[in-house]
């Protein structure tokens, strides 16, 4: 396991692919790690062809170089903290699972990523099974939309906030851990709130901020993971590295009509602190 940072600023990579809209994936991913305080590295799964409206391309690295990526990494460069992003196939599924055990992170953020803002397929629908018997043992926090759980569960059927607890349990049984969490996110949900559960088997911490009306919300599932990825090593606990990122989060929403990208689902503001 890799040592504490000796100067208060962690290094966290993000293993995903790359949207060149710059909204989602690798690259809204080092925005979000870099305003929350930490120091970025990137690993590519996948290179998309991708809009603020489509996905009309996508082109998996090869699992023998996706290994040599994270291993001449992580050989070097101490990690405090994993975020796991679209990985799209089976095979790179098994390989950074492999590689995860090998370097035994102290932090592992799992964003199971599925389909894109857009509607465009992001992973191989014959790799859900190994998304979740592989990745979701080894992750510290899981970070499902409702659909993304359903479809990791087997299951079809509507649910709503009160079903919440439920399901998270239902994700929960597949890591059993008693240092993992899921994070269910409510965005899907109608209402002025937008709501989610943070649940580890024993304790449940609900989330709560007022829904904010945009159509700016390409990427919301990359930039929450990836702020959890950089605030847990900064924390003393988990609920309140969500909570931080939960609200910087909602800022980036909250300020994403300032920015004029695409004609579809635009970005949120990743540097709203800042700019």
């Amino acid at each position: 396991m890799a040592e504490s940072a000796k100067n208060g600023i962690p290094n966290v990579v993000t293993i995903a692919g790359i949207d060149p809209s710059g909204g989602a994936g690798i690259l809204a991913d080092v925005k979000a790690i870099s305003a929350c305080g930490a120091y970025a590295c990137g690993v590519v799964a996948a290179l998309t062809a991708q809009n603020t409206e489509d996905v009309t391309g996508v082109s998996p690295v090869s699992p023998s170089f996706l290994r040599e990526q994270i291993d001449t990494l992580f050989s070097d460069v101490r990690i405090d903290a994993v975020k796991i992003g679209m990985l799209g196939t089976t095979a790179l599924i098994e390989t950074v699972a492999d590689a995860l055990i090998h370097w035994k992170p102290k932090y592992v953020v799992l964003d199971p990523v599925m389909v894109a803002k857009g509607g465009g397929r992001l992973l191989q629908s014959d790799a859900v099974e190994a998304l979740r018997d592989r990745l979701l043992p080894l992750a510290t926090v899981v970070t499902p939309n409702l659909p993304e759980a359903m479809s990791l569960l087997g299951r079809t059927e509507s649910v709503d906030e009160e079903d919440f607890p439920e399901v998270a349990r239902a994700l929960w049984e597949y890591v059993k851990r008693k240092d993992a969490w899921i994070f269910l996110k409510g965005g899907h949900l109608s209402g002025e709130d937008a709501y989610d559960l943070l649940f580890n088997g024993v304790v449940s911490v609900p989330y709560s901020a007022a829904r904010i009306h945009t159509k700016n919300t390409h990427g919301t599932g990359c930039t929450l993971s990836a702020a959890i990825a950089a605030y847990l090593p900064q924390e003393v606990d988990v609920p309140v590295a969500c909570r931080r990122a939960k609200d910087y989060l909602t800022g980036a929403i909250a300020h994403a009509d300032e920015l004029e990208v695409g004609h579809g689902h635009g970005p949120t503001h990743h540097f709203w602190r800042l700019w």
